[in-house]
């Protein structure tokens, strides 16, 4: 089949969503948008969607539906690709699952583990797992600031078998007008790589209300950083995780101990980041949203209970996060005697 003869919907067209279809349907495909922020469908049907890019600045029409119109679409998706946070996977799998057909495949643009939740209710041969490495921002709607150029972008695309289906080939060359796109064995190690690398970025930069680059740069925070990663390491190894090159690294680029959690971060600060980069979880908090905390910090805590431990400064850090989004605490600079605070927990 010719990759302009597939229906494509994206569904969660946030910064990340919306960037990479305006890709798509510039390169001539067939591309639905289905989002759930009111004035983000309004203003990308007046306007279009505007993405600023690095060197160039692209507006693009798109095709938006509120998510109250699923309901009068009628004809069947080949690929949905699924950018959604994290906690809003199993009902979004539930709503697109009657335009699905047979072989139709949901692929999750997203952090965290969800390919598991999509199998659960789509089926293990439909659910396929996405690593990515973008990075994108979204102040108001029907407007993206993309820091990197599909060129000097990274996804890596599994199925949970390891198989390698003609779908999973088809999702891989419709992504490659996304940005660089490998096909993983084993995506559930893939995956784990970005968890682990995402684990230090998340909830410290967030909770400290700066972007990125700034946070990992302030006295006594990369020590919190790093105790994480080492947490969050320790856990895939006793889950039974293979190390696997990720982020642009080779194999001899993977050494045999935690170095590699540090390693990882290193990365996205020195390869993934700019000095304006505000992590997904500071940006939903900016908005006065719900942040996936379940996805990371919250994941790993989780993960080790099922096991019969702890991982002390992740849950410490979870639980500032949490303060902040009761309201008790704002993202600030202020808070960072309470991050550096964790690593005595």
């Amino acid at each position: 089949m010719e990759l302009s003869s597939l229906r494509i919907a994206v569904i969660g067209t946030g910064a990340n969503g919306a960037s990479v279809g305006a890709d798509l349907i510039r390169a001539g495909l067939d591309v639905t948008f289905i989002e759930q922020w009111p004035a983000h469908v309004e203003a990308m049907r007046d306007h279009g969607l505007t993405v600023h890019l690095p060197d160039e600045t692209q507006v693009t029409e798109v095709q938006p539906f509120h998510l109250c119109q699923v309901a009068e679409l009628r004809d069947p998706f080949d690929i949905v690709l699924s950018s959604v946070k994290t906690y809003d996977t199993r009902w979004t799998a539930e709503l697109i699952r009657p335009l699905m057909h047979e072989t139709s495949v949901f692929v999750g643009l997203q952090n965290g583990m969800t390919i598991d939740a999509v199998a659960e209710i789509l089926g293990a041969e439909r659910s396929i797992g996405c690593v990515l490495g973008i990075a994108a921002n979204m102040y108001e709607p029907g407007v993206v600031v993309r820091e990197f150029a599909p060129a000097d972008t990274w996804f890596s695309v599994g199925t949970m078998s390891g198989e390698r289906t003609e779908r999973l080939e088809q999702v891989a060359a419709v992504l490659s007008h996304a940005a660089h796109v490998e096909i993983a064995d084993d995506i559930r190690s893939a995956k784990w790589m970005k968890l682990i690398a995402n684990i230090p970025e998340m909830l410290p930069s967030a909770i400290l209300g700066v972007p990125l680059l700034e946070a990992a740069r302030m006295p006594g925070v990369r020590p919190v950083m790093d105790a994480m990663s080492r947490e969050a390491y320790a856990l895939a190894i006793d889950l039974g995780i293979t190390m696997l090159p990720t982020l642009g690294k080779t194999a001899d680029q993977v050494p045999d101990s935690d170095q590699y959690a540090l390693d990882l971060l290193d990365t996205i600060l020195e390869s993934f980041s700019r000095p304006t980069t505000r992590v997904a979880v500071l940006q939903d908090w900016e908005k006065g949203r719900r942040a996936e905390l379940d996805a990371f910090s919250g994941y790993i805590v989780e993960q080790r209970a099922r096991l019969g431990g702890r991982a002390p400064v992740n849950e410490a850090v979870l639980r500032i996060a949490e303060r902040v989004e009761r309201g008790e605490l704002n993202p600030s600079p202020a808070n960072v005697d309470l991050l550096i605070g964790a690593l005595g927990a």
